[in-house]
């Protein structure tokens, strides 16, 4: 008897490596072919086609899929390779005012500490917030889901979203209070 699709899920949810694998031969190829419909490198296409499926594992237990399985992979797949499209062309953007202002942004070693230590606080800040919190907040900040997006992927309205992401800015808020003049004078220093 063929498992369901719950049963698959519930099954990759609780860590089990051979029905991921599975999933994972079922439709690596497939999303391969339609990450090259964005991504004309194939191993641009690959790579991110991969990096969706690493973070598919990593996330697996708090994953809560509304749509079926392949629309699932398929859509990740798709905001993937829009983000790194995106990301394209702000690298471009930025080589080509570099080429032509010269560059002038260099960062001082100061610049550079301040900012990796409010990185680290940032992203401790974020490991903190509650579960539920903590997603919506890097679905809406790092994955740039729309609200309705991070809804449905979480099973819940959005104004629970709205909710939820408000919380995680109070919250970092307070425990990056301390952090609030370096934030400023990194700010100032990059902004002569």
């Amino acid at each position: 008897m063929q498992p369901t699709e719950e049963d698959v899920l519930a099954a990759i949810r609780q860590g089990n490596e051979r029905v991921f694998e599975t999933v994972f031969r079922l439709h690596y190829a497939p999303l391969c072919r339609y990450a090259r419909q964005f991504l004309p490198d194939a191993d641009d296409a690959e790579e991110e086609v991969q990096a969706m499926f690493l973070a598919f594992w990593e996330k697996r237990e708090g994953l809560l899929i509304t749509t079926s399985l392949k629309s699932y992979l398929f859509r990740a797949v798709h905001n993937r390779c829009l983000n790194r499209i995106k990301h394209f062309a702000i690298r471009d953007e930025h080589r080509q005012h570099t080429l032509y202002a010269g560059d002038t942004t260099a960062e001082s070693p100061v610049q550079a500490l301040l900012g990796d230590e409010l990185s680290d606080r940032i992203q401790t800040a974020i490991q903190k917030l509650p579960e539920q919190c903590r997603l919506a907040f890097t679905l809406s900040r790092f994955d740039e889901l729309k609200y309705q997006e991070i809804a449905d992927q979480l099973g819940i309205s959005v104004k629970t979203v709205e909710n939820q992401i408000g919380k995680a800015l109070r919250i970092l808020r307070t425990e990056l209070s301390d952090y609030l003049p370096l934030a400023l004078l990194t700010w100032l220093l990059s902004h002569p």
